[in-house]
Parts: structure tokens; C-alpha cells; sequence
């Protein structure tokens, strides 16, 4: 005798069970926990709430903890597809270039940078060029002065939030509008 699944439960039983296995796998999917970063397991009291409005510094970032690159590239790969907004800084609002670094240093390794892109570039932190740039170096844009700033994550590809009506997306140095207006890279995690 050969089994078959329609001799062993009715038609009217098979579409309720398997719409139910697939809601708990998609509820499964949308809440699976966060990993703290390396810095908040070192210290819980200085993990910072997601939705959090953060408050800017223009004081220079204090020293990374020695994995911080790691959780800088993760937290930046994780916002890819985050609504821009000038002025954002949260991933609820959105985010602006300068408040999506912002974010992804303060959530990742505890450092608060100044608020700006051009403030940003003026940090007492070693120039680097595009050719050893590392992941979790900061990269600047712009004719004369800084105007766009991203994170750089490896192989030639940054995470930025570039423009009004996009998304926080992830890009290659190489693109001819970037390779243009490249003007450095500045290493904070060292």
C-alpha cells in the first residue's frame, strides 16, 4: 500500500496547518534577537537604545575597542535600504550621511564623532589613501571641501546615505561620480 498524504488528512485540515507553519517561520525571521556589540558585552552600561535621538560631540572619538571594525562593518551592511533624510540620525527617522556614521559608530563601538561631515574630516585621526583604506575607515567626498562622507566596508565598496529620495545603500569606490570626487579616507579605529 502506498502512503499518501491526502489519505491521511483532509484537504480542509492541510491549508490552516500550512498557512500557520508559515506565519511562524516568517514571525520566526522578524524577531530574531540582536547581538550585542563586542563593546556593550565588555560594558552593558554603555549600550545605547536603537531609537535613542542621539546627542553629538564635536570632542574627538575616545579609543575603539580592538574588535571595532568588525561591528563597524556589520552595523553598516544592516542599514543598507534605511529611508534618507537630511537631518536624520535613527533608522525609525532615517538618515542623513554624517547621522548614519553617527549611528553606526555610537551603536557599534560607543564613539561619538562630530555631527558633520566636514567636522568629521577635520579629526585628528591618520589620512589614509584609497589604496589601504580598511574596513571601518571613514571616507570623504567632495570639490575643495568635504561634502559626503561613508563608511568603508571592503573590496572597494562603502555604505553611505547619499541623496534626498534614496536609501542608505552600499557602493563602489570605483563608480565614476565617486572615483571624481574622492578626496580621502580617515582611519578612526586605531
Amino acid at each position: 500500500m502506498l502512503f499518501s498524504f491526502r489519505s491521511f488528512a483532509p484537504a480542509s485540515w492541510i491549508r490552516p496547518c500550512a498557512l500557520g507553519v508559515l506565519l511562524t517561520l516568517l514571525a520566526a525571521c522578524g524577531s530574531a534577537p540582536r547581538k550585542p556589540s563586542s563593546s556593550q558585552m565588555r560594558n552593558p552600561a554603555s549600550a545605547v537604545p536603537l531609537a535613542k535621538n542621539l546627542e553629538w560631540s564635536t570632542q574627538p572619538a575616545a579609543a575603539p575597542p580592538a574588535d571595532a571594525a568588525n561591528d563597524v562593518l556589520f552595523r553598516a551592511i544592516g542599514l543598507v535600504g534605511t529611508p534618507y533624510r537630511w537631518g536624520g540620525n535613527t533608522p525609525q527617522g532615517g538618515f542623513d550621511c554624517s547621522g548614519l556614521i553617527n549611528y553606526i559608530y555610537m551603536t557599534s563601538t560607543g564613539l561619538r564623532l562630530p555631527r558633520t561631515s566636514a567636522e568629521m574630516a577635520a579629526l585628528d585621526k591618520p589620512k589614509v589613501d584609497e589604496s589601504d583604506l580598511a574596513s571601518g575607515d571613514l571616507v570623504f567626498f567632495g570639490r575643495g571641501h568635504v561634502t559626503h562622507v561613508g563608511v568603508y566596508v571592503g573590496k572597494g565598496r562603502f555604505v553611505h546615505a547619499p541623496n534626498s529620495g534614496g536609501t542608505v545603500r552600499l557602493d563602489d569606490l570605483d563608480g565614476s561620480y565617486w572615483k571624481r570626487n574622492f578626496a580621502y579616507g580617515r582611519r578612526v579605529l586605531n
